[in-house]
């Protein structure tokens, strides 16, 4: 595929529709209800960061997320056996189905301190932008809709995923998508500003690649395969790989683990290696240059030593995250780039990232990533914070770009084409 062209694309007709929805008096209350909702949504924020939710422990972030969502008029809320959390609200039965949601998880572990604390007109607590301001966005959303009474004509799926973070792999958006042929669009909302449209998916692989000997005395035994030594001869050989500037292909070892003591020769040793790409082909020759290079250090340590096999390698993925690309004119980058201009922004298109609009992407699903509003920083880190002023208008974005997407009934027609008609 051709590598897209990285700027705004907004045909005549796409204009025209966020004109008129501009112009319609219930979009509007739509608007002027999520400034006025602003307190509200950022009191939500916290209470919803103020809930461990660690990757793969998302489970109660989700109870009080099912419960807010049915409270706001969402019918048909469930938990899906994966963790996900959605609910429906049906259109007019004519149009297509999207998905606007975010992510329950974050990075950090439990126990940790995710107490809100307020200095300086900002908010600091681990995960209070990433992604609890998504989860507070999505849910001010649904509330304008409840306070408004927009029909729209396609149908919208709203809710939350697990597993986006780490090794969580997009394993709730994988879920979602493997048990659903019926998505037309997608919306994944994460903490930004509302004039970066992210519409290509970086994908990556990741292994927990693990050398394994027979140990002993690095003295008395010397003279057998030494894992850690392997392991080093890995990292040397993957060190050397040169990957293309364009598309983007990187590569990073990122954890070493082995050894008892200075005088042992280990048992075993491990590294977790990480390679993306936003091209799926460059990722995939990337991966099988890596492995083959990894297999070759085992291999050269027993030949040191004269030892056949003594030493193996074990492969683990950990991580396998889809690339994928879309057009700049794709209808539903038209739309968020609509959007923007009609709110008086100016849109931009960013470069690939990884986030759960990567899996609809890879299916060639329509989807983009927007920022639900407000400045931040830390993180993933115990300093993360988030700037609430303001805040209100990402979520004013994501609102009109949905829908434009949907279609207004009366209104406008939707941008989104149905697979079922």
């Amino acid at each position: 595929m051709n590598k897209p062209i990285n700027h705004p694309v907004i045909s005549s007709q796409v204009g025209q529709i966020y004109e008129q929805l501009m112009a319609d008096v219930q979009v509007q209350a739509g608007l002027q209800f999520l400034e006025q909702d602003h307190d509200r949504t950022i009191e939500e924020q916290i209470q919803l960061t103020e809930i461990e939710a660690p990757t793969f422990a998302e489970a109660a972030k989700g109870a009080v997320y099912q419960r807010k969502l049915e409270e706001y008029g969402i019918q048909d809320v469930t938990v899906d056996e994966t963790g996900n959390v959605f609910g429906l609200r049906p259109g007019s039965g004519s149009g297509p189905t999207l998905v606007v949601c975010a992510h329950l998880d974050t990075v950090f572990p439990a126990g940790t301190d995710v107490q809100a604390k307020h200095r300086k007109g900002r908010i600091y607590a681990p995960g209070i932008a990433d992604d609890g301001r998504g989860l507070a966005a999505v849910l001010t959303i649904a509330r304008a809709l409840q306070h408004t009474g927009i029909h729209t004509v396609g149908n919208l799926i709203i809710g939350a995923t697990v597993g986006e973070e780490g090794l969580g792999d997009l394993r709730g958006v994988k879920a979602l998508f493997a048990g659903r042929t019926d998505i037309d669009g997608f919306i994944s909302v994460e903490p930004g500003a509302p004039e970066k449209i992210t519409y290509l998916a970086a994908g990556s692989k990741r292994y927990r690649v693990t050398f394994q000997g027979t140990g002993g005395h690095s003295f008395a035994d010397f003279g057998i395969p030494n894992p850690i030594h392997a392991l080093g001869r890995a990292i040397a050989g993957i060190s050397d790989i040169r990957t293309p500037a364009e598309p983007k292909t990187t590569f990073s070892v990122g954890v070493v683990e082995g050894g008892t003591s200075v005088n042992t020769i280990s048992e075993n040793a491990t590294l977790l290696l990480d390679m993306r790409s936003n091209s799926a082909q460059a990722l995939a020759e990337l991966e099988q240059q890596a492995l083959n290079i990894i297999q070759k250090a085992a291999e050269a340590e027993n030949t040191r030593w004269n030892r056949e096999n003594e030493l193996t390698v074990q492969l683990e993925l950990v991580g396998d995250r889809p690339a994928g690309e879309q057009g700049s004119d794709a209808a539903i980058v038209q739309a968020a780039s609509a959007a923007n201009r009609a709110m008086g922004l100016e849109p931009e298109l960013e470069d690939a990232s990884s986030t759960d609009s990567n899996v609809a992407i890879s299916l060639g699903i329509p989807a983009v990533t927007l920022g639900g509003g407000g400045e931040y920083g830390g993180m993933h880190t115990l300093e993360e914070y988030f700037d609430p002023a303001g805040a209100y208008r990402g979520a004013q974005y994501v609102f009109l770009v949905m829908l434009g997407l949907l279609g207004v009934e009366g209104i406008t027609p939707p941008l989104l084409i149905s697979k079922q008609q």
